[in-house]
C-alpha cells in the first residue's frame, strides 16, 4: 500500500499540472503582468512554489537548509523569467527526482534536522515534510486562484476531491 503522503505527493504534482494547463489557456500577458497582491505577479507565485519545492527536494536529499537555500536562491531570477510551458518542464522534472528520491527512502518517517536561519533547529520527519511541501504548494495556488479573479479571468478547480475523483481505480 501507498504511504499517503506519497498520493498527497502525486496529488501536488496533479495539481500544480492542473493551475498550469490553465494559465497556458490564458492570454500570454496575464503570465508575467504586474498585479497588486501577495506577489507582484503569477509568475513569481508559480516561481515560488517551484523554487520552495527544490529546496525541500534539496534537504530531504540531506543538504542543510543554507545550502539548499544557497542554491535556488541562484536559481530564482533564471526560473522567474520563464514561460509558462518552461515551468511545466522544470515543474515535471523535478517531479520525476522527488518520485525516484522518496520511493528510494527505506523509512519515509524518518527523522531528519532542519537549521532553519529564521526559525532555528527543527526535527522532523521525510513524511511531514513532503506534506509541508504539498500544503505550501496548496496555498500558493490558491493566491494564485485569487490574482487571476483579479485579473477577470476564472481559475481551476484543483482540490485534493476532484484528484481523487479523477485518480480513482475502479
Amino acid at each position: 500500500m501507498t504511504h499517503p503522503v506519497l498520493k498527497l505527493y502525486n496529488y501536488h504534482v496533479w495539481a500544480n499540472g492542473v493551475i498550469m494547463d490553465r494559465l497556458r489557456e490564458l492570454p500570454q500577458d496575464i503570465y508575467h503582468q504586474d498585479i497588486q497582491s501577495g506577489f507582484s505577479s503569477v509568475s513569481k507565485v508559480l516561481s515560488h512554489i517551484f523554487l520552495t519545492d527544490y529546496t525541500w527536494f534539496d534537504i530531504i536529499s540531506g543538504k542543510s537548509m543554507n545550502e539548499a537555500m544557497a542554491t535556488t536562491n541562484q536559481l530564482r531570477e533564471q526560473v522567474e523569467m520563464k514561460s509558462i510551458k518552461e515551468m511545466k518542464e522544470i515543474f515535471l522534472d523535478l517531479s520525476e527526482r522527488y518520485k525516484a528520491l522518496l520511493d528510494s527512502q527505506k523509512d519515509i518517517e524518518k527523522l531528519i534536522v532542519v537549521d532553519n536561519p529564521y526559525a532555528g533547529l527543527l526535527e522532523t520527519s521525510i513524511s511531514e515534510t513532503v506534506l509541508h511541501v504539498v500544503t505550501h504548494g496548496s496555498y500558493h495556488r490558491g493566491n494564485i486562484a485569487t490574482m487571476l479573479r483579479q485579473m477577470g479571468h476564472t481559475s481551476v478547480m484543483q482540490d485534493f476531491g476532484l484528484y481523487l475523483y479523477q485518480n480513482r481505480t475502479e
